[in-house]
């Protein structure tokens, strides 16, 4: 197992390496100047040469991407084209509000969709399955940003019950931090929810009809045993799989839920990024989120072992 880890792990650089190789070029090639943005619709073409030679945007490409590469083998994420800050301090700025929205994210999908993909599968036919999987359609169907504008519409503005937008870190206290979370993380969750409640379901009713849920039922066992004891386990792997795929997924849909509820987290770095052409930023972020893919799938096959005992690498 552990060879195997190291392995995963070497395979990473040359990915991460394509992936910043990608992204640089990209940004490079596509149209827009951080320069003119800078430097406003007034500036002369001298202003804005001496601001792009002062950003090192005028030497050549493959100058700039040996630059920022020997930046990266350094751990050097280099510093913002407008602000001149540090990447690095930058994005450590707006982990936070993003890492406890993607957790409460999680947690609330997991919590949610678990029981009701096993209730339906339970009751496979019946009106609560048709209910859970009419409900699973609609949080597919629509867009999290429309979710988003609903919930502030019903419980912020017309309620009072919760903040309309904004976030407040844990400092501040448990009440104004879980309360900040509250609609963004039903917003985001929600297609996660129909999504990993699916296909808990299929992947229950398909195991149901094995043999061995027979065997358990003839001996007598109640069928809440023979669900959770027996045909859970032996479903776990899709389900962890979708799992880890969503947690993945929350990279971009974290991008607009933040945007619609001004949430001062990466996803809102990343749109101000784009926005303004600040390419360090951009590709710092972008292969912060291919790392984060590379470990997510990493984790799910090491927990494939850990639930299904014939899987070994």
């Amino acid at each position: 197992m552990i060879s195997f880890i190291v392995r995963r792990l070497l395979a990473t650089i040359p990915v991460l390496a394509m992936v910043a190789i990608i992204v640089f070029a990209m940004l490079r090639l596509t149209p827009g100047d951080p320069a003119a943005i800078i430097a406003g619709d007034s500036a002369t073409p001298e202003q804005l040469e001496q601001i792009r030679h002062t950003m090192g945007l005028d030497q050549p490409m493959y100058l700039q991407l040996f630059l920022w590469l020997g930046q990266l083998l350094r751990g050097d994420l280099g510093v913002s084209l407008l602000s001149g800050a540090s990447v690095t301090s930058m994005v450590a700025d707006r982990a936070g509000p993003s890492i406890a929205l993607t957790l409460s994210t999680i947690l609330v999908s997991v919590l949610l969709a678990l029981p009701l993909g096993i209730v339906a599968a339970w009751r496979q036919g019946k009106l609560l399955d048709r209910s859970v999987m009419a409900g699973s359609v609609l949080g597919f169907s629509v867009p999290v940003f429309v979710i988003g504008y609903v919930l502030i519409l019903v419980f912020a503005v017309n309620l009072h019950w919760l903040p309309i937008q904004g976030y407040k870190p844990l400092s501040d206290g448990v009440g104004p931090f879980v309360r900040s979370l509250v609609l963004p993380t039903l917003a985001l969750s929600t297609v996660y929810i129909a999504l990993i409640a699916r296909i808990t379901r299929t992947s229950l009713i398909e195991v149901m009809g094995e043999d061995f849920i027979r065997t358990a039922r003839s001996k007598g066992l109640r069928e809440v045993g023979v669900l959770l004891g027996h045909a859970l386990r032996n479903a776990a792997v899709p389900i962890v799989t979708v799992i880890g795929i969503g947690i993945a997924m929350l990279l971009g849909g974290v991008v607009v839920t933040e945007s619609v509820f001004n949430f001062p987290g990466v996803g809102r770095l990343v749109v101000d990024a784009v926005l303004s052409r600040d390419y360090p930023v951009i590709q710092a972020l972008i292969l912060l989120f291919a790392l984060i893919y590379v470990l997510i799938n990493l984790a799910i096959d090491i927990l494939y072992t850990v639930l299904d005992p014939r899987i070994r690498y």
